[in-house]
């Protein structure tokens, strides 16, 4: 008898070891990134309700949910008490859209413990995604219990940003940056704050220290550009258009953009290239574009090229009285003839007696009735 007992207890240690060699097995191929090989070997465990999680976790690293979410709920119908187990299964539901499990599943992880910031944070990403107004309260519940919750900080400053509540965002904002102040996601906030009241140059810095932070856009740069320019720092303002422009080579606006700079620089020569080449870019109405072609070429006294980049103005648009204007000041400035420039004028007049510009057409047409004047004189 006795041994008999000896030898079955032999046996269940056999087992017993075996069955832990399964398991470490397992899990060291988990570890290393063997997934696939690890299932196979969890599957031959002898007590699979202990591991139903961890061949759930093994799914999720290969992508596949639909078995992730099957073993996720075995796990739960065997442990039901387990939080961890639980809360990568809620995560899990809300990331494939399962919103309305998963929020039931928050509810319960809240059962156990309501004080865990990290379920009102994820559970209010779950509404977010229904598009449910009530997920701004799980973020303040999730920051009410810990005032240092990045994630839950970002959420509250933003939703008071998208309500031009400048400041309340800001508030939230420097209390993130209290105890992370290279949050660059927060700080992004902090620029975008400042940029839509205004105050470019605070904007300005804050879009720089995302860049000195590592960070780099297409939107970052754009803005860091606008803030220059409305500084009048000109060649900053068109060296960040041009970053941008590498994440959008045929960005037809921001390229006229950069045109427009360089005119306030009086670099005519690279203004005329960058709006030429946005011209070339556009399918919209030009009249604009081309209108501010016609004056780049008056300020260089290329009369004949600004006199087309006119017509084509006009012919974009024929109702653009000031196009029209502009083609009879470049005929000014180009034509000789002093009565032919009078006519011009008139004929303005005639067209437009209630235009902004009639009264520089009356002054204009009496200082060249004047000038007729004085060399008749002569």
């Amino acid at each position: 008898m006795r041994i008999l007992f000896i030898l079955l207890f032999s046996i269940l240690i056999t087992k017993t070891e075996a069955q832990s060699s399964v398991l470490n097995t397992a899990d060291s191929l988990y570890l290393n990134g063997n997934y696939s090989k690890a299932i196979t070997v969890y599957k031959t465990y002898n007590n699979p309700s202990e591991i139903y999680n961890k061949i759930a976790k093994s799914y999720v690293a290969i992508g596949n949910y639909d078995l992730a979410l099957q073993y996720y709920n075995q796990s739960v119908d065997a442990n039901p008490k387990d939080a961890l187990t639980l809360y990568d299964y809620a995560k899990l539901l809300s990331k494939t859209k399962k919103f309305e499990t998963s929020i039931a599943v928050f509810n319960q992880l809240m059962n156990i413990d309501y004080r865990n910031p990290n379920y009102h944070y994820e559970m209010g990403l779950a509404l977010e995604r229904m598009n449910d107004s009530t997920a701004i309260n799980r973020f303040r519940s999730a920051y009410d219990l810990d005032q240092t919750h990045q994630k839950s900080i970002y959420k509250i400053a933003r939703h008071y940003l998208k309500k031009r509540r400048h400041t309340l965002a800001e508030k939230y904002i420097d209390k993130g940056l209290e105890s992370y102040a290279n949050n660059v996601e927060l700080i992004s906030l902090k620029a975008q704050s400042y940029y839509l009241q205004e105050y470019y140059t605070k904007a300005r810095d804050n879009f720089q220290k995302l860049i000195d932070l590592g960070e780099s856009s297409e939107f970052i740069h754009e803005k860091l550009s606008l803030c220059h320019a409305q500084n009048s720092d000109y060649e900053l303002a068109i060296k960040h258009r041009k970053e941008a422009l590498k994440y959008n080579a045929y960005n037809s606006t921001a390229i006229f953009v950069i045109g427009t700079y360089y005119q306030r620089l009086d670099d005519f020569k690279n203004a005329e290239k960058y709006i030429k080449q946005a011209l070339l870019l556009m399918d919209v109405p030009l009249d604009h574009e081309y209108q501010k072609l016609g004056t780049l070429y008056n300020r260089q006294n290329r009369y004949k090229e600004a006199l087309q980049a006119f017509q084509k103005s006009l012919k974009e648009n024929p109702n653009n009285v000031r196009t029209e204007f502009f083609i009879v000041t470049t005929k000014d400035a180009y034509f000789e003839d002093i009565d032919s420039k009078i006519k011009l004028y008139e004929g303005f007049k005639k067209k437009y007696p209630e235009s902004f510009y009639a009264k520089y057409a009356t002054r204009r047409i009496s200082e060249l009735k004047e000038e007729k004047f004085l060399k008749a004189k002569e």
